[in-house]
């Protein structure tokens, strides 16, 4: 058994050196990430599109290729729900503003008419289609944006 055990584990760390093993898929060199949100949008929250779309949280795919969003959740704690269509490129952001807009590759709009993001605190989750958590960013009740 420890001949075998000693071929099997210089077998391995053979095809280690050699390139042979690859690691996880293609996001295994980076992913989609929240990079920033900005939770308490400037000036008095009167609910003007401009108030809303000032609110927003900021996507990062860090890898070297775009990934889809497709179905892809971002929620708050309370549960209000923003669902992705579309992919991100490689090494790009896309912002997710609460109120109304155009939607392009880099600015997503959510046609909300009241603010998502508590100003004393909250947390943004990035859920896949399938419900895996990618990733969370919470805040405390100072200041009026985060990077995560």
């Amino acid at each position: 058994m420890k001949v075998r055990f000693a071929v099997s584990a210089a077998v391995l760390a053979t095809a280690v050196a050699g390139g042979m093993l690859t690691a996880a898929p293609a996001q295994a060199a980076g992913g989609v990430s929240i990079y920033r949100v900005y939770y308490n949008s400037p000036g008095t929250d009167n609910r003007s599109n401009t108030s809303l779309n000032a609110e927003w949280v900021q996507l990062y795919n860090s890898s070297t290729a775009a990934i889809s969003l497709r179905d892809w959740k971002l929620k708050d704690r309370a549960g209000w729900t923003y669902t992705f269509s579309g992919t991100i490129g490689a090494k790009s952001y896309v912002t997710v503003h609460t109120g109304r807009g155009t939607n392009t590759a880099g600015h997503r709009y959510w046609g909300r008419a009241a603010y998502v993001w508590n100003n004393d605190g909250d947390t943004a989750y990035l859920r896949k289609a399938s419900g895996t958590l990618v990733d969370s960013c919470a805040w405390g009740s100072t200041g009026s944006s985060r990077y995560c």
